[in-house]
């Protein structure tokens, strides 16, 4: 086999390169650029070129301001690159040849970072070990971010403006992947699209969505904001303070189009701390409900079990929010006072929506009864369980009538991390689910040992997801989700099944979903 192996897309042969263990082809480009005319505009497939275009190394990340919770692979000399022109994909597959001559199944990475932050070249994403040990072909994807990419200008009245340009980044890959995919040894058939907050968040849009009907066969969704998606009425709302930011009116279109980049990210970083501390527990960026591809909430819709009826798996994890009291962000309510102003503006949202008491918000006090006894700050629990926990049940219940389900609970944390009260926060299960566990740098998890139990958990975990993805129940003792059982997989040094594992809190939270939407 060749070092450079080429395939043939549609639009053109691509090098890339093999080093015995994985293929990898990087940087492919499945659209045009979206800059200029086509900057708040769906993305065009990209032109066919000439010749045979280097495929070794990822693409320029969306633009985004630098975190260093969210460390990219290195690129031009002073930093990761990034560029507006940002719709690449990158695809890895094992070297050796299938084990039975047939197409592998693919699996298709939607990053998260709070739809603002993030790339398909961060650290953790690189691949070799999920797709060597899982035999599947792996896709990890871009698409644009922030003010670039979920800023709903038509619902502030600019002129040609369109709604979900991101989501219509995902839907022209997930096209790219059935036009192309059997080139790199990929079954176009069987498909899994997965992805990890926000992008979990794009996986239940996804499901959702009439457009997406046929183009994934099966999905996993890690820790989905499922409820932060908004109509049109919010999702104005932030874009008319985008435009304020920017000093721009909604009618001038040619101004828009050529501001620089850098000033809409500038404007999207002020108005995306800004929103969250005016409007407890709602976020800045999100994808809008009410056009032709999020006609409903995709909560809503997946809760009722009218989403796409394909097998899913959806979980989080047991300490979600302890990151963000860590790092002070303000995307999650956690102080007593800001919970209490999201449940008071929940209320009087559900009443503008003609549900006068208040609407289905259940009582303070049947809520605050799911925590007796809690060993955690009760605020960090309730944000946990409202922005994440809660949505995955009520996801997982819905879903469940129409098509396999599987809920889990992510409870490993390394002795570090137990001992510092961070525990099995949100996104540390990325480095279990891709088996890599130098995608931070300095990372402190194993100070105090657990590498082999934390690479056995891994093991597991990925086994259970590629055998997932190969069309088979996903591992041995996780039966689906059903409104009898509720049977639970709980991820820890070892896994173990809990029937109803969430009783409480669903008797405290009640049956009947909460969100913005």
């Amino acid at each position: 086999m060749s070092d450079r192996p080429v395939v043939v897309t549609a639009a053109g042969a691509v090098r890339g390169r093999d080093d015995g263990r994985v293929s990898a082809w990087r940087g492919i480009r499945y659209a045009e650029p979206p800059t200029g005319a086509l900057r708040w505009r769906a993305p065009v497939p990209a032109r066919p070129w000439k010749g045979v275009a280097e495929a070794v190394r990822f693409g320029p990340a969306a633009p985004q301001r630098p975190n260093p919770s969210v460390p990219l692979a290195p690129g031009e000399p002073g930093g990761p690159r990034m560029d507006e022109d940002c719709l690449f994909l990158n695809v890895v597959r094992p070297s050796a040849e299938p084990a039975f001559g047939r197409p592998r199944p693919v699996m298709v990475w939607l990053h998260g970072g709070a739809y603002a932050l993030g790339a398909s070249s961060q650290l953790v994403y690189r691949g070799d070990a999920l797709a060597t040990d899982g035999d599947v072909v792996l896709v990890t994807l871009n698409y644009r971010l922030g003010a670039l990419g979920f800023l709903d200008l038509a619902a502030a009245g600019v002129p040609g403006a369109e709604t979900n340009v991101a989501l219509r980044d995902v839907l022209l890959a997930l096209a790219w992947v059935r036009d192309n995919i059997r080139a790199f040894g990929g079954d176009p058939e069987a498909v899994t699209v997965f992805g990890q907050s926000a992008g979990a968040g794009l996986v239940t849009a996804l499901l959702a969505s009439p457009a997406a009907d046929g183009l994934f066969h099966r999905a996993i969704a890690q820790s989905p904001p499922a409820g932060s998606m908004y109509g049109p009425e919010r999702s104005g709302r932030v874009a008319r303070r985008i435009l304020d930011h920017l000093g721009v009116a909604p009618g001038d279109v040619g101004s828009l189009r050529g501001l620089p980049v850098e000033a809409i990210v500038d404007a999207g970083a002020a108005v995306y701390t800004e929103v969250p501390r005016a409007h407890p527990g709602t976020l800045a960026f999100a994808p809008s409900v009410g056009d032709d591809l999020l006609p409903e909430s995709p909560l809503r819709v997946l809760s009722e079990g009218r989403g796409l009826p394909v097998p899913l798996i959806v979980g989080t994890n047991r300490d979600e929010a302890t990151l963000f009291r860590l790092m002070r962000s303000p995307l999650l309510p956690i102080r007593s006072a800001s919970l209490r102003r999201m449940f008071s503006a929940m209320r009087d949202e559900q009443e503008r929506l003609g549900q006068p008491d208040g609407g289905r918000l259940p009582p303070r006090d049947r809520i605050l009864a799911a925590y007796a006894g809690t060993r955690m700050s009760r605020s960090v629990r309730v944000a946990t369980d409202i922005a994440f926990r809660m949505p995955a049940l009520w996801l997982a219940e819905g879903h469940s009538a129409v098509a396999p389900t599987y809920l889990y609970r992510f409870d490993y944390a390394p002795l570090l991390l137990r001992l510092t009260g961070i525990g099995a926060a949100h996104a540390t299960d990325l480095p279990y689910v891709w088996g890599e566990f130098g995608g931070l740098p300095h990372d402190p998890s194993f100070l105090f040992g657990g590498r082999r139990a934390a690479a056995a958990v891994s093991a597991r975990v990925r086994a259970r997801w590629a055998a997932f993805a190969h069309g088979a129940e996903p591992g041995a003792g996780w039966p689906p989700y059903d409104s009898d059982r509720r049977a639970t997989l709980v991820i820890a040094r070892e896994d173990r099944t809990a029937a109803d594992l969430d009783a409480a809190l669903r008797a405290g939270w009640g049956a009947q979903i909460l969100s913005f939407g």
